[in-house]
């Protein structure tokens, strides 16, 4: 039976979360397959929001097995908190009943977290992220199945402690105190002996024991799990983080995460083979926004300074805030050359084109179908990021629809479900713009998001 792969087409935040949520009704298992805790997706249930940064967000559906891969570096503070909020929301403890942590995921330390809090070029979550691959691609990381033997073996926690403090001093770090408006909540969580001051052998074996009391029982071999579900005839999701612009290899490079994001990483940061994904859907935002810095050749408004109305209208009705870190997104026209290039990655069955409602308003709305450098054509993403800042988009229009409220939208994308209007349920001159960007893609889009809510999504009929 088929795996099928969630992925995001453009620089992350394109509205994953919902997809997943709305297909894990469908299937037995949901599995993360990279990144960490720099991912966020939000889910809306009525009046009810859940911010998710490393729980799979088909955790809303109680008969669903959740994974956090093999792939994944995993800051246990953080999913700590998390399946605080959780429990608060849903009254479950999952955690080795339905939440599976892979043995061979790495762990993120506060000390990971304290060195990328000194990144200030390509504009990281500070999470810790890319300082806890490159532990895992120097190979000195920690797995969650090496904890047991680290934490009980002193020559190791001596020489990793003082490596740690080699890097710490390069860095010139000597302390780390979280700020208090924290929207991680680190400070309301004091089980971490390593994240003040020099990291001691001591500290470090605390930090282990702890992780390793909190969730050992919930450390599987996940990968032999869900090829044991799939040889059963159960359904998987295997749901992707970030987007494939961010790709540590296929994206707008240095101005990426950590990991790979797109198709091929699926399958093997989860521990099964590519053979069993049988259906791969983008995520795409009616528009393009990125957060971070790097080049972004349609933007139109930097989250900061009123540079266009277009653009500011996008981050004010689209709330455009990042879920992990509260930073405000930079916001663009749609970028046709962005997923070219995403579904040449990926091999897209079909596509979702979430949060069209925020376009309503705009009188005129612009569609990017390619680039020029020094006025010659480009067709295709270039990989220097040199010429990438030099592009100019090149635009076609349609155009636009009116505002309306979310009520009114979800009372549209219910009378669709309800009557089986497909599209034409949507306005016209909104119909218009989602035919113009399906037949530039020449790829199917499947269903179009008309707000955060579960049910404001329209199929195609």
């Amino acid at each position: 039976m088929p795996a099928t792969v969630v992925l995001g087409a453009q620089w992350g935040d394109e509205g994953k979360g919902k997809m997943v949520d709305q297909l894990a009704s469908e299937v037995s298992w949901v599995a993360r397959f990279q990144g960490g805790n720099n991912a966020g997706h939000t889910i809306v249930i009525g009046d009810r929001t859940l911010k998710l940064n490393h729980l799979p967000s088909g955790i809303t559906y109680p008969e669903c097995q959740l994974v956090l891969g093999d792939g994944m570096v995993i800051d246990p503070w953080t999913l700590e908190k998390e399946l605080q909020d959780w429990y608060a929301f849903g009254a479950e403890r999952p955690e080795g009943v339905r939440l599976w942590i892979s043995e061979r995921a790495h762990v993120n330390l506060p000390f990971h977290r304290r060195i990328d809090g000194t990144d200030t070029k390509i504009g990281t979550t500070k999470r810790g992220i890319g300082p806890c691959y490159g532990d895992k691609i120097e190979r000195v990381g920690v797995r969650f199945c090496d904890i047991p033997s680290r934490m009980a073996d002193s020559e190791w926690l001596s020489y990793t402690a003082e490596r740690m403090n080699a890097r710490l001093d390069l860095f010139g770090i000597k302390d780390t105190v979280p700020s208090a408006d924290d929207p991680v909540g680190w400070n309301t969580i004091s089980r971490q002996a390593s994240l003040h001051g020099e990291v001691t052998p001591q500290s470090l074996a605390l930090d282990l024991s702890w992780i390793w009391q909190r969730f050992g029982h919930a450390v599987a071999p996940t990968g032999l799990m869900l090829d044991m579900a799939l040889k059963q005839g159960e359904n998987i999701l295997l749901e992707g983080a970030q987007g494939c612009l961010l790709d540590i290899d296929q994206g707008t490079f240095p101005f990426v995460t950590s990991s790979v994001t797109s198709r091929g990483n699926a399958t093997h940061g989860a521990g099964i083979h590519p053979g069993h994904v049988e259906k791969t859907y983008g995520v795409v935002k009616a528009y393009t926004t990125r957060v971070g810095e790097g080049p972004f050749p349609t933007e139109l408004y930097d989250g900061k300074e009123m540079s266009d109305a277009d653009g500011k209208h996008m981050a004010d009705v689209g709330h455009e805030f990042g879920t992990t870190t509260g930073r405000p997104r930079r916001c663009g026209w749609l970028d046709l050359t962005v997923l070219r290039h995403a579904h040449r990655m990926n091999g897209f069955d079909g596509v979702t084109l979430t949060k069209l409602d925020v376009l309503g308003g705009i009188s005129e709305l612009k569609i990017c179908v390619g680039y020029t450098i020094d006025g010659e054509p480009c067709h295709e993403v270039p990989a220097d990021i040199g010429r990438l800042a030099k592009c100019e988009p090149v635009y076609e229009s349609v155009p636009g629809f009116e505002a309306l409220s979310l009520s009114e939208w979800l009372n549209i994308a219910r009378t669709a479900a309800r009557d089986g209007a497909g599209f034409s349920a949507l306005p016209e001159n909104a119909q218009a713009y989602v035919d113009k960007i399906e037949r530039l893609l020449g790829f199917p889009i499947i269903s179009v998001g008309v707000g955060p809510d579960r049910e404001a999504t329209i199929e195609r009929k």
